[in-house]
């Protein structure tokens, strides 16, 4: 949630309409942008009903605006999903579920989790990827740190550093060895840090662009 991840979603829900329909067509879309301040003290102090209310506010706003369905462009928020979507009456495209059903596809069952630490630590996340029929396999402790603090210092600031790409590769390279068959991105901004080919011969499955693709085939089949 935070701007930089906002700003990927936009771009990439809106390039992707137009490369399916050409011309000058883009996305017709409501988007909440949301204090990130509010987000990240909610996630440090575990102050999840407060992060709950706040996002089930945004979403109401959002169905009241038209939109058709909600997206939650944030896979830690969706420690809230319940609440968020108790608020609303139009469907809300869980970001989760897009996530296993690319692994269901790609034939995939050991799955290596990275992300915030509620995503890699706490169970609203694995469980849901667990009643899928997938093994959850989170880092070590001490890189479940290091990845944590790469996302809220660096990558929700812009900040790319080469030595946190490599830190990453390795995190990726080590639970691969542990025997995850593919990667979760379970954070929207660690795209924007490694790619699909930084660990040969183990698929990354990107939680940003798997969600914007679920997004834009959700809207077109409304019309």
């Amino acid at each position: 949630m935070s701007s930089v991840a906002t700003v990927d979603y936009y771009r990439r829900i809106n390039d992707r309409v137009n490369e399916l329909r050409g011309g000058h067509e883009r996305a017709e879309l409501v988007l909440s942008s949301v204090n990130f301040g509010v987000i990240e003290r909610c996630v440090r102090a575990e102050a999840w009903d407060e992060a709950g209310q706040y996002l089930a506010g945004k979403a109401r706003g959002l169905q009241r605006a038209g939109a058709d369905f909600i997206a939650c462009g944030s896979n830690t928020m969706h420690r809230v999903a319940p609440v968020i979507e108790a608020a609303i009456t139009v469907p809300f495209l869980h970001i989760a579920d897009v996530v296993a059903t690319t692994a269901t596809d790609i034939g995939v069952t050991r799955l290596g989790l990275l992300g915030t630490a509620p995503t890699m630590e706490q169970d609203f996340y694995r469980r849901r990827l667990e009643r899928a029929g997938f093994t959850v396999l989170p880092p070590e402790p001490v890189d479940r740190t290091t990845v944590d603090q790469i996302i809220f210092d660096e990558l929700t600031r812009h900040v790319f550093r080469p030595e946190s790409r490599e830190t990453y590769i390795r995190v990726m390279t080590d639970l691969h060895a542990a025997g995850a068959e593919a990667i979760v991105l379970g954070c929207t901004e660690i795209i924007l840090l490694v790619g699909p080919d930084d660990v040969p011969g183990l698929p990354l499955l990107d939680s940003t662009t798997l969600h914007v693709e679920a997004i834009v085939q959700t809207a077109m089949s409304r019309g």
